[in-house]
Protein backbone atom coordinates (compact mmCIF):
# COMPACT_ATOMS: atom_id res chain seq x y z
CA UNK A 1 0.00 0.00 0.00
CA UNK A 2 1.43 3.44 -0.88
CA UNK A 3 2.49 5.35 2.23
CA UNK A 4 0.33 8.37 1.40
CA UNK A 5 -2.81 6.18 1.32
CA UNK A 6 -2.13 4.91 4.83
CA UNK A 7 -1.33 8.44 6.05
CA UNK A 8 -4.53 9.85 4.57
CA UNK A 9 -6.64 7.17 6.23
CA UNK A 10 -5.08 7.89 9.62
CA UNK A 11 -5.45 11.65 9.09
CA UNK A 12 -9.15 11.51 8.20
CA UNK A 13 -10.42 11.71 11.83
CA UNK A 14 -8.38 14.90 12.30
CA UNK A 15 -9.59 16.35 9.01
CA UNK A 16 -13.16 15.95 10.24
CA UNK A 17 -12.33 17.23 13.73
CA UNK A 18 -10.59 20.40 12.48
CA UNK A 19 -13.26 21.45 9.98
CA UNK A 20 -14.90 24.79 10.94
CA UNK A 21 -12.45 25.21 13.85
CA UNK A 22 -10.62 28.48 14.44
CA UNK A 23 -6.82 28.29 14.53
CA UNK A 24 -4.60 31.25 15.38
CA UNK A 25 -1.15 30.75 13.83
CA UNK A 26 1.82 32.84 14.96
CA UNK A 27 4.86 33.03 12.63
CA UNK A 28 7.78 35.18 13.82
CA UNK A 29 9.81 37.32 11.46
CA UNK A 30 12.61 34.73 11.46
CA UNK A 31 10.12 32.21 10.11
CA UNK A 32 9.06 34.51 7.29
CA UNK A 33 12.72 34.86 6.25
CA UNK A 34 13.44 31.12 6.47
CA UNK A 35 13.71 29.06 3.23
CA UNK A 36 10.87 26.86 4.52
CA UNK A 37 8.42 29.79 4.52
CA UNK A 38 7.02 28.80 1.12
CA UNK A 39 6.16 25.33 2.43
CA UNK A 40 4.44 26.84 5.47
CA UNK A 41 2.30 28.96 3.14
CA UNK A 42 1.33 25.82 1.20
CA UNK A 43 0.37 24.08 4.45
CA UNK A 44 -1.76 27.04 5.54
CA UNK A 45 -3.52 26.97 2.18
CA UNK A 46 -4.20 23.26 2.70
CA UNK A 47 -5.70 23.93 6.14
CA UNK A 48 -7.91 26.64 4.65
CA UNK A 49 -9.08 24.25 1.90
CA UNK A 50 -10.02 21.70 4.59
CA UNK A 51 -12.39 24.18 6.23
CA UNK A 52 -10.14 25.56 8.99
CA UNK A 53 -10.80 29.21 9.92
CA UNK A 54 -7.33 30.78 9.95
CA UNK A 55 -5.98 33.84 11.71
CA UNK A 56 -2.30 34.39 10.84
CA UNK A 57 -0.20 36.63 13.08
CA UNK A 58 3.28 37.57 11.82
CA UNK A 59 6.28 38.99 13.62
CA UNK A 60 8.93 41.39 12.34
CA UNK A 61 11.88 41.51 14.78
CA UNK A 62 14.77 40.69 12.41
CA UNK A 63 13.31 42.93 9.72
CA UNK A 64 13.16 45.83 12.20
CA UNK A 65 16.76 45.16 13.27
CA UNK A 66 17.87 45.31 9.63
CA UNK A 67 16.24 48.71 9.13
CA UNK A 68 17.64 50.10 12.37
CA UNK A 69 21.15 49.01 11.32
CA UNK A 70 20.70 50.56 7.87
CA UNK A 71 19.87 53.90 9.51
CA UNK A 72 22.68 53.64 12.04
CA UNK A 73 20.24 53.38 14.95
CA UNK A 74 21.03 51.31 18.04
CA UNK A 75 18.19 49.08 19.29
CA UNK A 76 17.29 49.43 22.97
CA UNK A 77 15.55 46.84 25.15
CA UNK A 78 14.40 46.62 28.74
CA UNK A 79 13.32 43.29 30.20
CA UNK A 80 13.35 41.82 26.71
CA UNK A 81 10.94 44.44 25.27
CA UNK A 82 11.95 46.85 22.56
CA UNK A 83 11.89 50.54 23.45
CA UNK A 84 10.18 52.15 20.46
CA UNK A 85 11.06 55.80 20.17
CA UNK A 86 9.91 57.92 17.20
CA UNK A 87 12.85 56.94 14.95
CA UNK A 88 12.43 53.24 15.79
CA UNK A 89 8.70 53.44 15.12
CA UNK A 90 9.42 54.55 11.55
CA UNK A 91 11.53 51.39 11.08
CA UNK A 92 8.79 49.29 12.66
CA UNK A 93 6.10 50.68 10.35
CA UNK A 94 8.35 50.20 7.30
CA UNK A 95 9.22 46.59 8.25
CA UNK A 96 5.69 45.57 9.19
CA UNK A 97 4.15 47.18 6.12
CA UNK A 98 6.51 45.47 3.70
CA UNK A 99 6.14 42.12 5.46
CA UNK A 100 2.36 42.28 5.43
CA UNK A 101 2.33 43.02 1.70
CA UNK A 102 4.85 40.24 1.02
CA UNK A 103 2.77 37.70 2.97
CA UNK A 104 -0.42 38.79 1.20
CA UNK A 105 1.38 38.36 -2.13
CA UNK A 106 2.49 34.81 -1.23
CA UNK A 107 -1.04 33.90 -0.20
CA UNK A 108 -2.38 35.33 -3.47
CA UNK A 109 -0.33 33.09 -5.75
CA UNK A 110 -2.25 30.86 -8.15
CA UNK A 111 0.54 29.21 -10.12
CA UNK A 112 -0.18 26.23 -12.33
CA UNK A 113 1.25 22.88 -11.18
CA UNK A 114 1.84 24.19 -7.66
CA UNK A 115 0.10 23.64 -4.30
CA UNK A 116 -1.38 27.14 -4.70
CA UNK A 117 -3.18 26.37 -7.97
CA UNK A 118 -6.89 27.10 -7.70
CA UNK A 119 -6.68 28.23 -4.07
CA UNK A 120 -8.25 31.67 -4.77
CA UNK A 121 -7.68 32.91 -1.23
CA UNK A 122 -8.88 36.18 0.21
CA UNK A 123 -6.60 37.75 2.80
CA UNK A 124 -8.07 40.40 5.09
CA UNK A 125 -6.25 42.73 7.44
CA UNK A 126 -6.84 46.15 8.97
CA UNK A 127 -7.31 48.00 12.23
CA UNK A 128 -8.46 44.88 14.07
CA UNK A 129 -6.22 45.26 17.14
CA UNK A 130 -6.65 48.09 19.63
CA UNK A 131 -3.57 48.82 21.74
CA UNK A 132 -2.47 50.96 24.66
CA UNK A 133 1.00 52.18 25.65
CA UNK A 134 3.05 50.23 28.15
CA UNK A 135 4.16 53.60 29.49
CA UNK A 136 6.95 54.00 32.03
CA UNK A 137 8.20 50.94 33.92
CA UNK A 138 10.98 51.16 36.52
CA UNK A 139 11.72 54.65 35.27
CA UNK A 140 12.07 53.50 31.65
CA UNK A 141 9.79 55.10 29.05
CA UNK A 142 8.79 52.59 26.38
CA UNK A 143 7.41 55.34 24.12
CA UNK A 144 5.51 53.64 21.26
CA UNK A 145 5.82 50.10 22.57
CA UNK A 146 2.36 48.89 23.52
CA UNK A 147 0.24 45.96 24.55
CA UNK A 148 -3.04 44.62 23.22
CA UNK A 149 -6.11 46.25 24.72
CA UNK A 150 -8.67 44.29 22.72
CA UNK A 151 -9.12 42.36 19.50
CA UNK A 152 -12.08 43.10 17.19
CA UNK A 153 -13.73 39.72 17.74
CA UNK A 154 -16.89 40.50 15.77
CA UNK A 155 -14.98 41.96 12.85
CA UNK A 156 -12.57 39.01 12.64
CA UNK A 157 -15.35 36.43 12.93
CA UNK A 158 -17.27 38.16 10.15
CA UNK A 159 -14.20 37.92 7.91
CA UNK A 160 -13.69 34.27 8.85
CA UNK A 161 -17.36 33.55 8.09
CA UNK A 162 -16.69 34.95 4.61
CA UNK A 163 -13.87 32.38 4.20
CA UNK A 164 -11.07 34.95 4.39
CA UNK A 165 -7.72 34.32 6.02
CA UNK A 166 -7.28 37.10 8.57
CA UNK A 167 -3.76 38.53 8.73
CA UNK A 168 -2.79 40.39 11.91
CA UNK A 169 0.41 42.43 12.11
CA UNK A 170 2.30 43.36 15.30
CA UNK A 171 0.89 46.88 15.23
CA UNK A 172 -2.01 48.24 17.24
CA UNK A 173 -3.96 51.45 17.13
CA UNK A 174 -5.36 53.58 19.93
CA UNK A 175 -8.70 55.44 19.89
CA UNK A 176 -6.66 58.65 19.68
CA UNK A 177 -5.00 57.53 16.43
CA UNK A 178 -1.62 56.53 17.83
CA UNK A 179 0.35 53.54 16.50
CA UNK A 180 2.00 51.07 18.86
CA UNK A 181 4.64 48.42 18.29
CA UNK A 182 3.39 45.10 19.74
CA UNK A 183 4.91 41.70 20.41
CA UNK A 184 3.50 39.18 17.91
CA UNK A 185 3.21 36.65 20.75
CA UNK A 186 0.97 39.07 22.63
CA UNK A 187 -1.20 39.65 19.56
CA UNK A 188 -1.53 35.91 18.86
CA UNK A 189 -2.31 34.97 22.45
CA UNK A 190 -4.92 37.68 22.92
CA UNK A 191 -6.49 36.90 19.53
CA UNK A 192 -6.74 33.22 20.43
CA UNK A 193 -8.32 33.97 23.81
CA UNK A 194 -10.72 36.68 22.62
CA UNK A 195 -11.86 34.64 19.60
CA UNK A 196 -12.30 31.49 21.68
CA UNK A 197 -9.97 29.74 19.23
CA UNK A 198 -9.75 25.95 19.20
CA UNK A 199 -5.96 26.06 18.81
CA UNK A 200 -3.04 28.44 19.07
CA UNK A 201 -0.12 27.34 16.87
CA UNK A 202 3.23 28.97 17.63
CA UNK A 203 6.20 28.65 15.27
CA UNK A 204 9.74 28.70 16.64
CA UNK A 205 13.19 27.65 15.51
CA UNK A 206 13.14 24.41 17.53
CA UNK A 207 10.74 21.46 17.08
CA UNK A 208 9.13 22.38 20.40
CA UNK A 209 10.22 22.51 24.03
CA UNK A 210 13.59 20.79 24.48
CA UNK A 211 14.36 19.44 27.96
CA UNK A 212 17.71 19.51 29.78
CA UNK A 213 18.70 16.22 28.12
CA UNK A 214 18.06 17.52 24.62
CA UNK A 215 14.79 15.59 24.17
CA UNK A 216 11.53 16.94 22.86
CA UNK A 217 8.83 17.40 25.50
CA UNK A 218 5.68 16.29 23.69
CA UNK A 219 3.00 17.34 26.17
CA UNK A 220 2.57 19.66 29.14
CA UNK A 221 -0.15 20.94 31.43
CA UNK A 222 -0.15 24.72 32.00
CA UNK A 223 0.72 24.20 35.66
CA UNK A 224 3.94 22.39 34.62
CA UNK A 225 5.17 25.34 32.55
CA UNK A 226 6.63 27.60 35.33
CA UNK A 227 9.29 25.00 36.21
CA UNK A 228 10.44 24.92 32.58
CA UNK A 229 10.41 28.71 32.34
CA UNK A 230 12.73 28.91 35.32
CA UNK A 231 15.12 26.49 33.62
CA UNK A 232 15.00 28.23 30.24
CA UNK A 233 15.60 31.76 31.49
CA UNK A 234 15.13 34.63 29.02
CA UNK A 235 15.14 32.99 25.60
CA UNK A 236 12.64 32.74 22.78
CA UNK A 237 11.62 29.20 23.63
CA UNK A 238 10.52 30.49 27.03
CA UNK A 239 8.46 33.25 25.35
CA UNK A 240 6.65 30.69 23.21
CA UNK A 241 6.02 28.38 26.15
CA UNK A 242 4.71 31.24 28.27
CA UNK A 243 2.36 32.32 25.45
CA UNK A 244 1.09 28.74 25.02
CA UNK A 245 0.35 28.40 28.73
CA UNK A 246 -1.32 31.82 28.93
CA UNK A 247 -3.63 30.92 26.04
CA UNK A 248 -4.65 27.68 27.74
CA UNK A 249 -5.32 29.48 31.01
CA UNK A 250 -7.45 31.91 28.99
CA UNK A 251 -9.68 29.14 27.67
CA UNK A 252 -7.92 27.95 24.51
CA UNK A 253 -8.17 24.16 24.53
CA UNK A 254 -4.78 23.43 23.02
CA UNK A 255 -1.62 25.34 22.17
CA UNK A 256 1.10 23.83 19.98
CA UNK A 257 4.75 24.81 19.49
CA UNK A 258 6.25 23.64 16.18
CA UNK A 259 9.29 24.39 14.04
CA UNK A 260 9.27 26.84 11.15
CA UNK A 261 12.51 25.22 9.91
CA UNK A 262 11.08 21.72 9.50
CA UNK A 263 9.10 21.02 6.34
CA UNK A 264 5.61 19.72 7.20
CA UNK A 265 5.92 20.30 10.96
CA UNK A 266 2.50 21.98 11.09
CA UNK A 267 0.74 19.11 9.29
CA UNK A 268 2.54 16.48 11.36
CA UNK A 269 1.41 18.19 14.55
CA UNK A 270 -2.21 18.51 13.44
CA UNK A 271 -2.85 15.29 11.52
CA UNK A 272 -0.93 12.56 13.36
CA UNK A 273 -1.68 11.03 16.73
CA UNK A 274 1.72 11.80 18.27
CA UNK A 275 2.35 15.10 16.51
CA UNK A 276 5.82 16.52 16.03
CA UNK A 277 6.02 19.45 18.44
CA UNK A 278 5.03 20.33 22.00
CA UNK A 279 1.39 20.38 23.07
CA UNK A 280 0.23 22.49 26.02
CA UNK A 281 -3.31 21.53 26.96
CA UNK A 282 -5.67 21.72 29.93
CA UNK A 283 -7.09 18.25 29.40
CA UNK A 284 -4.99 15.13 29.59
CA UNK A 285 -3.72 13.99 26.21
CA UNK A 286 -3.38 10.38 27.36
CA UNK A 287 -5.42 8.80 30.16
CA UNK A 288 -5.41 5.57 32.11
CA UNK A 289 -8.98 4.54 32.95
CA UNK A 290 -11.33 1.62 33.38
CA UNK A 291 -12.67 0.15 30.16
CA UNK A 292 -16.23 0.62 28.92
CA UNK A 293 -18.33 -1.38 26.48
CA UNK A 294 -17.48 1.17 23.74
CA UNK A 295 -13.83 0.09 24.00
CA UNK A 296 -14.39 -3.49 22.82
CA UNK A 297 -13.55 -2.70 19.19
CA UNK A 298 -10.35 -0.89 20.19
CA UNK A 299 -9.35 -3.76 22.47
CA UNK A 300 -9.82 -6.26 19.65
CA UNK A 301 -7.63 -4.17 17.36
CA UNK A 302 -4.93 -4.06 20.04
CA UNK A 303 -4.85 -7.69 21.16
CA UNK A 304 -5.70 -9.58 17.95
CA UNK A 305 -2.14 -9.40 16.52
CA UNK A 306 -0.75 -10.69 19.83
CA UNK A 307 -3.29 -13.51 19.87
CA UNK A 308 -2.25 -14.52 16.35
CA UNK A 309 1.37 -14.69 17.52
CA UNK A 310 0.34 -16.90 20.44
CA UNK A 311 1.44 -14.34 23.01
CA UNK A 312 -2.07 -13.84 24.39
CA UNK A 313 -4.94 -16.27 24.89
CA UNK A 314 -7.68 -15.72 22.29
CA UNK A 315 -10.74 -13.78 23.43
CA UNK A 316 -13.80 -13.40 21.25
CA UNK A 317 -15.83 -10.20 21.04
CA UNK A 318 -18.51 -11.88 23.15
CA UNK A 319 -15.98 -12.74 25.88
CA UNK A 320 -14.60 -9.19 25.87
CA UNK A 321 -18.08 -7.71 26.10
CA UNK A 322 -18.88 -9.98 29.03
CA UNK A 323 -15.58 -9.29 30.84
CA UNK A 324 -15.09 -5.63 29.91
CA UNK A 325 -15.34 -4.46 33.53
CA UNK A 326 -12.18 -6.42 34.34
CA UNK A 327 -10.08 -4.27 31.96
CA UNK A 328 -8.14 -1.06 32.42
CA UNK A 329 -6.92 0.79 29.34
CA UNK A 330 -4.61 3.58 28.21
CA UNK A 331 -6.40 5.87 25.73
CA UNK A 332 -4.52 8.29 23.51
CA UNK A 333 -6.46 10.65 21.25
CA UNK A 334 -9.41 8.25 21.08
CA UNK A 335 -7.27 5.16 20.43
CA UNK A 336 -6.73 2.29 22.89
CA UNK A 337 -2.95 1.83 22.97
CA UNK A 338 -2.60 -0.46 26.00
CA UNK A 339 -4.73 -2.68 28.23
CA UNK A 340 -4.63 -5.08 31.16
CA UNK A 341 -7.25 -7.11 33.04
CA UNK A 342 -7.71 -8.17 36.65
CA UNK A 343 -9.65 -11.35 37.45
CA UNK A 344 -10.45 -12.21 41.03
CA UNK A 345 -9.90 -15.94 41.57
CA UNK A 346 -12.92 -17.61 43.16
CA UNK A 347 -12.77 -18.80 46.77
CA UNK A 348 -9.45 -17.07 47.42
CA UNK A 349 -7.83 -13.74 48.26
CA UNK A 350 -5.80 -13.85 45.04
CA UNK A 351 -6.23 -12.29 41.62
CA UNK A 352 -4.80 -12.81 38.17
CA UNK A 353 -3.27 -10.11 35.99
CA UNK A 354 -4.10 -11.02 32.40
CA UNK A 355 -4.05 -9.66 28.86
CA UNK A 356 -1.38 -7.01 29.46
CA UNK A 357 -0.75 -5.56 25.99
CA UNK A 358 0.81 -2.37 24.63
CA UNK A 359 0.66 -1.17 21.03
CA UNK A 360 4.14 -1.75 19.50
CA UNK A 361 4.49 1.94 18.62
CA UNK A 362 4.14 2.90 22.31
CA UNK A 363 6.19 0.27 24.13
CA UNK A 364 8.91 2.55 25.45
CA UNK A 365 6.86 5.10 27.36
CA UNK A 366 6.14 3.26 30.61
CA UNK A 367 2.51 2.38 29.75
CA UNK A 368 2.98 -1.19 30.96
CA UNK A 369 4.17 0.09 34.33
CA UNK A 370 1.21 2.48 34.54
CA UNK A 371 -1.22 -0.36 33.91
CA UNK A 372 0.53 -2.68 36.36
CA UNK A 373 0.25 0.00 39.04
CA UNK A 374 -3.42 0.46 38.16
CA UNK A 375 -4.13 -3.26 38.42
CA UNK A 376 -2.28 -3.57 41.73
CA UNK A 377 -4.26 -0.62 43.12
CA UNK A 378 -7.53 -2.21 42.01
CA UNK A 379 -6.49 -5.55 43.52
CA UNK A 380 -5.70 -4.01 46.90
CA UNK A 381 -9.02 -2.16 46.83
CA UNK A 382 -10.74 -5.53 46.40
CA UNK A 383 -8.88 -6.92 49.40
CA UNK A 384 -6.65 -9.26 47.39
CA UNK A 385 -3.37 -10.37 48.93
CA UNK A 386 -1.61 -12.02 46.01
CA UNK A 387 -1.41 -11.25 42.30
CA UNK A 388 -0.63 -14.08 39.87
CA UNK A 389 0.39 -13.76 36.23
CA UNK A 390 0.82 -16.47 33.58
CA UNK A 391 3.10 -15.62 30.67
CA UNK A 392 4.95 -17.29 27.83
CA UNK A 393 7.10 -14.44 26.52
CA UNK A 394 7.52 -11.68 29.11
CA UNK A 395 8.85 -13.47 32.19
CA UNK A 396 11.79 -11.11 32.69
CA UNK A 397 9.59 -8.02 32.53
CA UNK A 398 7.48 -9.29 35.43
CA UNK A 399 10.50 -10.46 37.44
CA UNK A 400 12.01 -6.97 37.15
CA UNK A 401 8.82 -5.62 38.73
CA UNK A 402 8.78 -7.74 41.86
CA UNK A 403 7.08 -10.94 40.66
CA UNK A 404 8.70 -14.21 41.75
CA UNK A 405 8.52 -17.65 40.10
CA UNK A 406 5.57 -19.76 41.24
CA UNK A 407 3.91 -23.00 40.22
CA UNK A 408 0.56 -24.59 39.38
CA UNK A 409 0.46 -25.94 42.92
CA UNK A 410 0.57 -22.38 44.29
CA UNK A 411 -2.45 -21.33 42.22
CA UNK A 412 -5.83 -21.37 43.97
CA UNK A 413 -7.73 -24.51 42.96
CA UNK A 414 -10.30 -22.61 40.88
CA UNK A 415 -7.50 -21.30 38.63
CA UNK A 416 -5.24 -24.36 38.79
CA UNK A 417 -8.02 -26.52 37.33
CA UNK A 418 -8.04 -24.29 34.21
CA UNK A 419 -4.27 -24.32 33.64
CA UNK A 420 -3.41 -25.16 30.01
CA UNK A 421 -0.46 -27.58 30.07
CA UNK A 422 -0.12 -27.42 26.29
CA UNK A 423 0.46 -23.67 26.46
CA UNK A 424 2.97 -24.30 29.28
CA UNK A 425 2.84 -20.74 30.62
CA UNK A 426 5.32 -19.72 33.30
CA UNK A 427 3.62 -18.71 36.55
CA UNK A 428 4.68 -15.77 38.72
CA UNK A 429 3.21 -14.22 41.83
CA UNK A 430 3.56 -11.02 43.81
CA UNK A 431 2.46 -10.25 47.34
CA UNK A 432 0.36 -7.10 47.53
Amino acid sequence: MPEYVNWLRHASPYINAHRDCTFVVMLPGDGVEHPNFGNIVHDLVLLHSLGVRLVLVHGSRPQIETRLAARGLIPHYHHGMRITDAATLECVIDAVGQLRIAIEARLSMDMASSPMQGSRLRVASGNLVTARPIGVLEGVDYHHTGEVRRVDRKGINRLLDERSIVLLSPLGYSPTGEIFNLACEDVATRAAIDLGADKLLLFGADPGLIDENGRLVRELRPQQVPAHLQRLGNNYQAELLDAAAEACRGGVARSHIVSYAEDGALLTELFTRDGGGTLVAQEQFEVVREAAIEDVGGLLDLISPLEEQGILVRRSREVLEREIEQFSVVEREGMIIACAALYQIADSDAGELACLAVNPEYRHGGRGDELLERIETRARAQGLKTLFVLTTRTAHWFRERGFVPSSVERLPSARASLYNYQRNSKIFEKAL
